[in-house]
C-alpha cells in the first residue's frame, strides 16, 4: 500500500516538534492528524482510526505510556502501531514504552531518515486498518 493512503498521527505538545514531523511525512506523501495532549490523542485516534501513531511520552496531562494504553484499550485501535517519540533515553526508558504497548520507540533528536524508514518498516508489517 502507498504512502499516500497512509494515516499518522502526530502527538506532540511541542509546535516545533510536531511541525518537524508534519513536514517529513506530508513530504513523504502521508496524511498527518495532529494531537497536542494525551487525552486528544485518544480521542482522535478513536474518531480518525489512523494507520499509526506517533507518540511523545512527556505530555500534559496524561502522559504518552497511559495515552498507548488507552489507544491500545479501544478494540478497533488495538492493533495500530505506536511509535514513541521521546528525549527520554535512559535505561530502561524504551521498556516503559513497550510495557505501555508502544511497537517501537526513537529518541529525539533523530535521524528524518531513520524515522521515516522506521515509520515505513511498521506500516509495511502492520495489517490494514480498515
Amino acid at each position: 500500500m502507498s504512502a499516500m493512503s497512509k494515516r499518522v498521527l502526530i502527538v506532540d505538545d511541542n509546535e516545533d516538534n510536531r511541525q518537524i514531523l508534519i513536514d517529513l511525512l506530508s513530504a513523504n506523501g502521508f496524511q498527518v492528524i495532529e494531537a497536542l495532549t494525551g487525552a486528544d490523542a485518544v480521542a482522535i485516534a478513536q474518531r480518525e482510526t489512523p494507520d499509526l501513531v506517533l507518540m511523545d511520552i512527556q505530555l500534559p496531562g496524561i502522559d504518552g505510556h497511559e495515552a498507548t494504553r488507552r489507544i491500545k484499550a479501544i478494540p478497533a485501535l488495538a492493533r495500530t502501531p505506536v511509535i514513541a517519540v521521546t528525549s527520554y533515553a535512559l535505561a530502561g526508558d524504551d521498556r516503559k514504552a513497550r510495557d505501555a504497548g508502544c511497537d517501537a520507540y526513537i529518541t529525539k533528536p533523530y535521524s528524518p531518515r531513520a524515522l521515516l524508514a522506521q515509520v515505513r518498516e511498521i506500516l509495511d508489517r502492520a495489517p490494514a486498518q480498515r
